[in-house]
């Protein structure tokens, strides 16, 4: 089973999708007790439907995960045509999402048994959570960077190096503090200022062109 983590990976179906909702809502439940057994039983369907499509459960954790992760994203660019109006607006809407999903009942159960489970050799689910959530999405935006280093609008050396600088600016210690129970009060409002002072941040670290201010990044 193909779950879209960036572009040009396939999207599950409705049926899927309703299935892996189910076992987010089953975390956030039951932490790292799920089984197939209580998935199936959720969603209303066999576990040997469960099993052909993903073939053990910790195939099924990494396609959850996986579709966790899809909701974090941003509107297709045409990065031929980038420029630094459509640049801000792909990192605000990228921040901004990611903001919205990680402060999510679903995620911060997701991340708690990843935690709890980290080093185990019984399971691999953290480095399904690193591979799924982290390091799919600097995946996903690093193209963005680069054509924006392309069309001479950002000048870095390492497309690594600036998506963590752009992630440590919008992810800050927020996941951290969810994670311990604090609630950092991510509104709908305030997620939206902290997407555009970070992406402001950013953009004074790495545009290219003085010329280029961030006023007109907005117009």
């Amino acid at each position: 089973m193909n779950i879209a983590a960036h572009p040009g990976e396939s999207e599950p179906t409705s049926r899927q999708q309703a299935v892996l909702d189910a076992v987010l809502a089953l975390f956030v439940e039951q932490g790292d007790r799920v089984t197939m057994g209580a998935v199936a039983k959720r969603a209303s369907c066999s576990k040997e439907t469960l099993y052909k499509w993903f073939g053990d459960r910790d195939g099924m954790l990494n396609a959850t995960v996986r579709w966790q992760a899809s909701r974090v994203g941003f509107t297709p660019v045409d990065l031929a045509r980038l420029d630094l109006g459509s640049l801000r607006r792909a990192l605000e809407e990228f921040a901004a999402n990611w903001l919205s999903v990680i402060s999510s009942e679903t995620s911060i159960a997701l991340n708690r048994v990843a935690i709890g489970q980290a080093g185990s050799a019984s399971t691999q689910i953290g480095m399904i959570v690193l591979e799924n959530g982290r390091f799919a999405l600097g995946k996903r935006l690093k193209p963005v960077l680069e054509a924006g280093r392309e069309a001479r609008l950002l000048a870095f050396d390492d497309s690594e190096t600036a998506f963590r600088t752009f992630f440590g600016l919008f992810a800050r210690d927020v996941q951290i503090r969810l994670l311990l129970g604090d609630q950092p009060g991510l509104s709908l409002a305030s997620i939206r200022t902290d997407a555009i002072r970070a992406t402001d941040q950013f953009l004074t670290l790495y545009t290219a062109k003085p010329g280029n201010s961030l006023a007109d990044a907005r117009t």
